[in-house]
Formats: structure tokens, sequence, C-alpha cells
């Protein structure tokens, strides 16, 4: 049983940053991978970035590459998404997941989610 929350979204200008967080309480493994997904308004949820807890491998959709940073405090439990030179076509509902070992970009393999924090960029 792991639970995920997330925060740090909000309303910013293109080219500005935001720093997501997510949360983990219950139930947890120390070698849980987790992720970040996104969906925006009539859009299919779109994996972002991954990081392997033990391994500290990590994984960046090519959208965000150079942009994005995950990184994770083992000892908060949490797993962090920097966003850096934000776009308006990063507007979306960002939401983490978890999964034993998995990293890659289908939704449907993570076993946990979190409800989202949403993310709007102006331009």
């Amino acid at each position: 049983q792991v639970q995920l929350v997330e925060s740090g979204g909000g309303l910013v200008q293109t080219g500005g940053s935001l720093r997501l967080s997510c949360a983990t309480s219950g139930r947890t493994f120390s070698t849980y991978a987790m992720a970040w997904f996104r969906q925006a308004p009539g859009k299919e949820r779109e994996f972002v970035s991954a990081i392997s807890w033990r391994g500290s491998n990590t994984y960046y959709a090519d959208s965000v590459k150079g942009r994005f940073t995950i990184s994770r405090d083992n000892a908060k439990n949490t797993v962090y998404l920097q966003m850096n030179g934000l776009k308006p076509e990063d507007t979306a509902v960002y939401s983490c997941a978890a999964h034993p070992y998995y990293t890659g970009s289908l939704s449907v393999r993570y076993d946990y989610w979190g409800q989202g924090t949403q993310v709007t960029v102006s331009s």
C-alpha cells in the first residue's frame, strides 16, 4: 500500500520555473521506481520522467530533456520534478506514479498514482 501526494503546481509565465513534489506515505519499498506523467486537455496521459530508487537512474521524455530534472530525497520519501524553461505546451495535470522497478513510459505498468497537480504556463 503506497499513497502519493503531489504539490507545487501553479501558474507561471513562459520561461518560468516550478518544482513539483511527490510525497509518499504508507508502506514503501526502497527499490520502488517513481515517475512523473502529465495529461493536457484532450490528450492522452504522457510520460515525462522516471527515476530508480535503488539505482538512481533517470529517464526523460524527449520533449523535456534539458529543461526538467527528476530527483529524490529518500529521507523525506519524496520525489521532485524541477521544471525550468516552461512552455505553454507544458500545461497539464502532473501526476506521480510508483512501481517496484519499472521506469518506462507505459502508464498502465505503474501500480500507484497520486491525484495530480495543475501546471499552467501562460504565453
